[in-house]
C-alpha cells in the first residue's frame, strides 16, 4: 500500500530526514488546550504553540464558538470596495490598543494573510512613499533597508532580503533587494553599535528606505534578548535621519514579549507594525500592519498613487471573528498582568537548565525561555516527542514558548523531562 503521507512536501524540513527515519513524522489528529493527540491517542504537550501561534492553547471553546458563529453569517468578502462587521470592529480596537503617548499614532489597518506578506506589505509601503517623495524618479527614490544581525522576516522574497539568518537566505541572495547589516550589542556594549548605526548613515541615509527589526527578541534568530534601550535609541537616531521604521512583532506581539506589544517596553512608536501568529489564537491565518494618517494621506490622489497590493483573503470575514474572540479573552481573563506571575515562576525553573554541563546563556523575556546547548538538538527533538513533548531547537537553541494557558505543574513536567534528556546525552558523551 502506498504511503500518502509521502505526499506531501513538508515546511523548513530536509526531507532527506523524514525519508531516511532521522526524524519522525507524527500524523496529529485532533488537538486540545495544551496537548496534540496522534492516530494512535498519545498525547504531546505543545511547547511551541505549534509555531508561536496559538496562545490560548488548541481548539479554544471560545474562540472556535466565534468562529462558528461566523460560518453561519458571511465567509468571506472581497476588501477592495468592501468592508464587514468583523473587520470593522478589529480595526478599532487594534488600533485603541496602540499607545498614544509615543509621538505618532496609528490610525490604519492594512490586512493580508500572514507574516511574511505582512512584511512585503510594510516593505512596499515604505519603499512607494520614498518612490513618490522622489516624484516617482526611480533613480532618486531610496532603495535600501537597514537590518538587525540575526534578524528574520519571513522566507517570501522581499521578507528574506531583510533577514540575516544564511540557512533561509544564502541560496537566494541574487534575487534579493539591497540590505544593509547593523550589528547587534555584545556583552550590552550597546555604544559601539550605535557607532556602527551613525557610520553606516554617514555614507547610506539618503539611500535607505526603512529600518526594519523584531523589537526585543529576535525569534527565528535564535531567540536573542535585545535590550529597550538600544532598540529605542537606534530608532531615534533612524528617524532623525527621515527613514522609516518597520517594527516585525509578528512572534513577540500579543503577549509574547511581556506586555501586549513589545513597543510599549521599547517607548517608540514606528510607522510601520506588523502584527500576525497570534492574532487569531491559532486558528486562521491573518496578518496586518499598522501605520499612520501622514504614510495613509502620502497615498491619496489619483490611481498612480494607489497602493496596489492584495491578496485574494485579505480581512476574511472568518479571521477576523477569531482575532475579535482572541481580544475578548485578552480583557476578560487579564492575561497580560497573569502571564507576568507565571513566567516568573516558570523562569525559576527553566534556570534550573544552566546547571548542564551542555546549557550555556539561559535566558528569557516575557513568555519565551531559552538556552543554547553543545549537544545534538535533532536527538534532544525525537528523545522529547517519545517522551510526549513537543520542543522544536532552532540549531544550538532549544526554548519553551508555550501557549499561555500552561500550569506551573505543566511547566514544570516539560522542563524536568527536558533537563532529564540533556543529562543523560551529556553522561552518553563522556
Amino acid at each position: 500500500m502506498t504511503d500518502i503521507s509521502t505526499n506531501i512536501w513538508h515546511p523548513c524540513s530536509q526531507e532527506q530526514m523524514y525519508i531516511d527515519k532521522i526524524l519522525p513524522m507524527l500524523e496529529v489528529v485532533r488537538a486540545k488546550e495544551l496537548y496534540l493527540y496522534d492516530k494512535d491517542s498519545k498525547a504531546y504537550m505543545d511547547c511551541i504553540s505549534s509555531w508561536w501561534t496559538n496562545i490560548f492553547g488548541h481548539c479554544n471553546d471560545y474562540i472556535a464558538e466565534a468562529l462558528s458563529a461566523q460560518t453561519k453569517t458571511l465567509d468571506h468578502v472581497l476588501l477592495a470596495g468592501f468592508n464587514h462587521p468583523q473587520i470593522l470592529k478589529l480595526s478599532t480596537r487594534l488600533l485603541e490598543l496602540m499607545p498614544k503617548n509615543l509621538g505618532q499614532v496609528m490610525t490604519k489597518c492594512f490586512y493580508a494573510d500572514n507574516g511574511s506578506s505582512a512584511i512585503e506589505v510594510a516593505l512596499k509601503l515604505s519603499f512607494q512613499k520614498s518612490y513618490m517623495e522622489a516624484n516617482c524618479n526611480p533613480k532618486k527614490a531610496k532603495t535600501k533597508f537597514l537590518k538587525l544581525q540575526d534578524s528574520y522576516h519571513g522566507e517570501t522574497l522581499g521578507a528574506l532580503s531583510v533577514c540575516d539568518v544564511g540557512l533561509y537566505s544564502k541560496v537566494y541572495e541574487p534575487l534579493l533587494l539591497d540590505s544593509i547589516i547593523l550589528p547587534t550589542p555584545k556583552d550590552d556594549d550597546i555604544e559601539s553599535c550605535l557607532k556602527a548605526l551613525e557610520s553606516i548613515l554617514e555614507k547610506e541615509s539618503t539611500n535607505i528606505c526603512a529600518f526594519i527589526l523584531e523589537p526585543l527578541i529576535q525569534c527565528a534568530g535564535g531567540m536573542k534578548v535585545l535590550s529597550a534601550s538600544f532598540i529605542k535609541r537606534a530608532c531615534e537616531i533612524v528617524k532623525s535621519q527621515g527613514i522609516d521604521v518597520i517594527f516585525d512583532e509578528i512572534a513577540v506581539g500579543f503577549g509574547r514579549s511581556g506586555e501586549m506589544f513589545a513597543l510599549e517596553e521599547v517607548g517608540f512608536m514606528p510607522d510601520f507594525l506588523c502584527l500576525s501568529k497570534g492574532i487569531t489564537g491559532g486558528f486562521l491565518p491573518l496578518s496586518v500592519v499598522l501605520t499612520n494618517e501622514s504614510v495613509y494621506k502620502a497615498f491619496l490622489g489619483d490611481m498612480s498613487r494607489a497602493f496596489l497590493h492584495s491578496h485574494s483573503y485579505t480581512g476574511s470575514a472568518l479571521a477576523c471573528a477569531c482575532a475579535n474572540a482572541t481580544l475578548d479573552i485578552f480583557e476578560k481573563e487579564n492575561v497580560i498582568e497573569k502571564n507576568k506571575i507565571l513566567s516568573k515562576d516558570i523562569l525559576t525553573l527553566w534556570k534550573s537548565l544552566g546547571e548542564l554541563k551542555s546549557v550555556s546563556e539561559v535566558r528569557a523575556k516575557g513568555m519565551i525561555f531559552a538556552l543554547d546547548s553543545t549537544l545534538d538538538t535533532k536527538t534532544i527533538y525525537n528523545e522529547a516527542l517519545k517522551k510526549g513533548f513537543l520542543f522544536r531547537p532552532l540549531g544550538s537553541c532549544i526554548y519553551l514558548m508555550p501557549p499561555y494557558i500552561i500550569t506551573l505543574d505543566e511547566a514544570k513536567k516539560a522542563i524536568t523531562t527536558l533537563k532529564d534528556i540533556m543529562f543523560n546525552l551529556e553522561k552518553e558523551s563522556t
